[in-house]
């Protein structure tokens, strides 16, 4: 069931015009969107809303069957994720104006906080076939989910060689997600939200377009800790995906491959400009720590809480604090208030949001309580 405060968020989110920055600052000045949405021209125009603006606000209004949305929704068992969320990706909610709306099918687990996304051209060779595989199962099988855009080639391969390793693995799309593009990938699409998620930030209904893939090729990096780019051509769609990843300080990796095949050009020109050549999966896990995934599982089930745990829960909440102030409130060296910080951040206590700020997680500041 949609809850009726998601409703205007989907509604906003189908107004042309109105993105990121338009959305916080219409959140900023009414407090919430249910008020935005009834709000009057002169009022959206005191907001800050251009008279354009303010006239495809009344438009979308005046158009909007939230029951038809609604009925929609339910009937593929879609959910609706915002910015006010819990289970908001952490790192795509750190990226520069996240999409406030990301509509999903399947699941979104905490466990995908280690995520890697693999990228590369629909023109995959044997050799980049060979080297996805092995990379996507590496992946798979050490607890790291994969990511990827569900287009042909290197794309699908990923997806579903983390899937036939037993593994989560996540599509973004470029179009909403009841049009699932390329069409012979809807089994694939299928067996993924049973294992997996696909997401997009189009709405419901959004055919697959053009003019859709790049955008949406931020969210794939921005939903990951690093990108690998095994194939591309001079022109490839993974080159945005790269670069988005490198504008949102992510490690980029490529894949060395023959200088004379169309396929290995923009690889080896990404290495040629500073990427990571990836040589072997391993070296992905042991760069990037990703080889004790396992370690950070059990931290969150195994290691108690504690009194400077506790006090640490006291001083932060939902609003995010900056580790300095948290060390000054409590009276606490910084060192260890930054070694406890990440120990409870792998617990899933407190969440870091960006620039060594910090909030307590909602469900565990409620239930808390210091002995």
């Amino acid at each position: 069931m949609l809850e009726e405060n998601k409703q205007y968020w989907i509604g906003f989110n189908l107004v042309r015009g109105i993105g990121a920055v338009r959305l916080r600052q219409l959140l900023q000045h009414f407090g919430d969107l249910k008020t935005a949405w009834h709000a009057s021209p002169a009022e959206l125009r005191a907001a800050g809303l251009s008279d354009k603006l303010v006239q495809n606000v009344s438009l979308a209004r005046a158009n909007m069957d939230f029951n038809k949305i609604r009925h929609r929704i339910q009937e593929l068992g879609v959910r609706v994720v915002t910015w006010d969320d819990e289970d908001y990706p952490r790192h795509l909610r750190s990226i520069d104006q996240p999409p406030p709306v990301l509509y999903l099918r399947g699941t979104l687990e905490e466990t995908d906080h280690w995520a890697v996304a693999i990228v590369g051209t629909r023109r995959i060779t044997a050799y980049g076939r060979q080297v996805t595989e092995q990379l996507a199962t590496t992946l798979a099988q050490n607890g790291v989910t994969v990511i990827s855009g569900l287009a042909r080639g290197v794309d699908s391969v990923a997806h579903q060689a983390a899937l036939n390793a037993g593994g989560r693995t996540i599509a973004v799309l470029g179009s909403g997600v009841d049009h699932i593009y390329p069409p012979e990938n809807r089994q694939l699409a299928e067996r993924m939200i049973a294992q997996g998620a696909i997401i997009s930030d189009y709405a419901l209904g959004t055919p697959p377009d053009g003019a859709n893939f790049p955008p949406r090729n931020r969210i794939i990096s921005g939903l990951s800790m690093a990108v690998v780019v095994v194939e591309a051509g001079r022109k490839s769609g993974a080159l945005i995906t790269a670069q988005f990843a490198a504008d949102q300080g992510r490690e980029v990796y490529a894949v060395p491959g023959n200088i004379t095949a169309p396929q290995s050009k923009g690889t080896n020109r990404l290495i040629q400009q500073g990427a990571h050549p990836l040589l072997a999966p391993q070296e992905l896990l042991e760069q990037l720590n990703l080889s004790r995934i396992t370690q950070h599982r059990e931290a969150r089930k195994i290691l108690p809480a504690n009194e400077l745990e506790a006090k640490l829960l006291e001083t932060i909440s939902t609003q995010p604090l900056h580790v300095d102030e948290i060390s000054v409130q409590c009276q606490l060296p910084i060192g260890q208030v930054s070694a406890t910080l990440a120990m409870m951040e792998l617990k899933g206590m407190v969440r870091q949001v960006g620039g060594m700020h910090y909030v307590a997680l909602r469900e565990i500041q409620a239930d808390y309580s210091v002995e």
